[in-house]
């Protein structure tokens, strides 16, 4: 039996036997001393105090082991014992969780953690982490903005908290320093492999294997107590060989649970059998071996979608990701994938809809395994397919937000029903959660660099269904780094159509967030990229918002010199929306630079082309800017006649308020005119108005909730 692959469509298990369905303790096993030296740390005098100074920073406290040391549950149990909160899953390293504002005692604002290392070994840069703390905090952060103000928006948002702070699996000071809060009002507690030089105060509590009672204790939780006690010294033995990691010994107790016959001497003689890895360091050898046993003992199927769950981006995956990679149904990928998580292999947030994470300590045996056992060629297809699934169901995300006649929701009702969402809200949630691995997913394909048109695909598709479900407001920050992707796409490629509009939707952001003279500097490398592609209408665009930044900045020649060339290019073809709009906008800069004879020609002209496309109320608002040209050039009685006919059109228009606001306007005219009995005429007018579009909108309300 010992010898015999696991077929992960269901390990077998014994009807009334003890065993338990997974291998997830509940508790941690042993650390005492080092929950113990971790509390005194906090309580020891910091170098400020024993100096007779002020605390500046907050108190770091730092755990150092090996990857599967337990380092991240130590973590996570002493922030539990401090704050009374405990991440979902487990002590054993749960999926990336926050808990603020549920605390007690000195941290009542709760616990926040993140990871600085990506699954793949490479470091998170500041600005993602800090992104990630503020959204944890429910703090809306600028698209486009770089670290440095970003980590000083932690550092302000944390000053006026008392939370616990976990950076887990950090690679070193540089990633930690910036984060740290001012005030010794919260505590950071992080993990790393060896020391945080650099950071000061800071004593690191090492740790490495569990002592063999701890140890035996946590394989009797996951396998029986029946077993180990049949056979107390193959259990000691176990223990030995496994080093006393946690990791290792959860991954061989998912062994010994699978197998309800099998014993402890048998996963102790299947372990030994074996061989050992002699090109990883010592300390690192026991995850190792026992990582080989877990997956050389899988049917070669299930083995295959382990490794490739290598490829599931950002370490997470969902049973589309493994269904798409293995080319299996999706009911047989979330079967196995329950099956890897009761292996010891996968760990899952146990919602409805799970979403299972590649432990931290297994992703690199698992790349490693994956290219030693894989084709490249077989690799890129698979991730050909994931991506292919992912793009499938972000345009099935998008269209379920569309009306029921729409071309799109037709489309949605030919997909297979795996793709289908069966309602809107249900697709916002999907996005929602799933969104840390869907911008890892784009990250990753635009990184591989051979599947730039997917990568391509697939950013629009994410983008789109953002703004479906968030609108382009509250999505602006992720949008800005998936725009940023388009651009370094559409440089390798050379794609100068691509280039222009990934620029163009930069310099968007940019310049709704105050950086100015950033975006002016994307805006005219758009023009040059509209050029080259011959693109008429990224080229005017870019003319446009060139010249609107150079409004904005305060250089009002410059801005109606850019005005005329857009101008130009719209008049060349035709474009009477895109005429009347520069005409206004000519019209705009031109008064407020003083030259109020070029601004009253420009309204004039704007409200002429408004006419000749039939918008009254745009050709009002036109005339209305004419009238306050000539009132600022000392025309009193040309405004109010201009007004006038201003409030004629929207009239016709049947604009309410904008007839209330010309009101206005013709009052305050009035009073300058000497004629405030008349001007107290059109007060009451536009009051009147008011009031009759808050009566109409109050039964218009008063109806629907009836």
């Amino acid at each position: 039996m010992t010898d015999q692959a696991v077929d992960t469509s269901g390990p077998a298990r014994a009807p009334g036997t003890e065993e338990p369905s997974g291998v997830v303790p509940p508790e941690l096993f042993g650390r005492q001393r080092e929950l113990k030296a971790l509390q005194e740390d906090i309580e020891r005098a910091g170098l400020n105090t024993i100096a007779g100074r002020k605390a500046a920073r907050a108190r770091v406290l730092l755990i150092a082991g090996r990857a599967g040391s337990g380092r991240s549950a130590l973590a996570a149990a002493f922030a539990h014992a401090l704050t009374g909160t405990a991440p979902a899953g487990g002590s054993t390293g749960p999926l990336p969780w926050a808990a603020p504002g549920t605390g007690t005692g000195d941290y009542p604002d709760g616990v926040l953690r993140v990871s600085l290392t990506d699954p793949d070994g490479t470091r998170v840069p500041s600005e993602r982490t800090a992104r990630e703390i503020l959204g944890l905090l429910s703090l809306a952060t600028p698209p486009g903005a770089d670290a440095d103000e970003l980590t000083e928006m932690v550092r302000e948002a944390l000053a006026v908290r008392r939370l616990l702070l976990l950076l887990d699996d950090a690679v070193d000071a540089e990633q930690v320093d910036p984060l740290l809060p001012d005030g010794p009002g919260c505590l950071v507690l992080a993990t790393a492999t060896g020391p945080l030089t650099g950071v000061p105060d800071v004593r690191p509590c090492t740790i490495g294997g569990l002592d063999t009672g701890s140890a035996v204790r946590l394989l009797a939780r996951v396998v029986g107590q029946v077993r180990i006690t049949v056979d107390p010294r193959s259990a000691e033995t176990l223990v030995e060989e496994c080093g006393g990691q946690p990791a290792a010994l959860l991954l061989v107790a998912g062994w010994i649970a699978a197998r309800p016959t099998a014993s402890v001497a048998d996963a102790t003689q299947h372990l030994l059998r074996t061989p050992q890895d002699t090109e990883q360091p010592v300390g690192a050898r026991p995850l190792v071996r026992a990582f080989r046993m877990a997956h050389d003992s899988l049917l070669e199927t299930p083995a295959r979608i382990l490794r490739l769950l290598a490829l599931a981006p950002g370490g997470l995956a969902d049973a589309h990701t493994a269904s798409a990679l293995a080319g299996c149904s999706v009911l047989a990928a979330r079967r196995t994938l329950d099956d890897f998580t009761g292996l010891g292999l996968l760990r899952t947030d146990g919602a409805a809809e799970p979403q299972y994470e590649v432990p931290g300590a297994l992703a690199p045996l698992l790349r490693a395994l994956l290219e030693e056992r894989d084709r490249p060629a077989e690799i890129e297809l698979a991730r050909a397919r994931m991506l292919e699934r992912t793009v499938r169901l972000l345009h099935s995300c998008r269209a379920v937000a569309e009306p029921e006649d729409s071309p799109a929701r037709g489309k949605l009702a030919g997909l297979p029903k795996t793709l289908r969402f069966a309602a809107p809200e249900e697709a916002a949630v999907w996005l929602r959660v799933r969104l840390p691995s869907l911008v890892a997913a784009a990250r990753m394909a635009v990184a591989d660099g051979e599947l730039d048109t997917l990568a391509r695909r697939l950013v629009a598709a994410l983008v789109r269904a953002l703004a479906a479900h968030l609108g382009t407001e509250a999505a602006a920050p992720e949008l800005y780094g998936l725009h940023g992707l388009v651009l370094d796409v559409a440089e390798r490629r050379e794609l100068p159509r691509e280039r222009a509009a990934a620029l163009l939707n930069l310099a968007d952001l940019d310049a709704g967030t105050g950086r100015t003279r950033t975006a002016l500097a994307r805006y005219r490398a758009a023009l040059d990229a509209g050029r080259e592609a011959k693109d008429l209408y990224a080229t005017g665009r870019a003319m446009e918002s060139v010249g609107g930044a150079y409004a904005e900045l305060g250089d009002y020649p410059r801005a109606s010199d850019w005005y005329g060339r857009a101008l130009a290019q719209r008049l060349a073809q035709g474009d009477r929306e895109g005429e009347a709009r520069l005409y206004g906008r000519l019209g705009a800069v031109h008064a407020y630079a003083g030259r109020y004879g070029e601004a009253l020609r420009n309204w004039r002209a704007a409200a002429s082309g408004l006419r000749r496309i039939g918008d009254l109320p745009a050709q009002a608002r036109a005339l209305s800017e004419a009238a306050r040209v000539q009132e600022y050039a000392g025309r009193p009685h040309d405004s109010l006649r201009t007004c006038r006919e201003a409030v004629d059109l929207a009239r016709r228009a049947e604009d309410v308020r904008l007839q209330a606001a010309l009101q206005l306007r013709l009052a305050d005219t009035l009073d300058r005119l000497g004629d405030p009995a008349a001007a107290a005429l059109h007060r009451a007018t536009a009051d009147r108005l008011l009031g009759e579009t808050e009566s109409t909108y109050e039964n218009l309300g008063a109806s629907v909730e009836n």
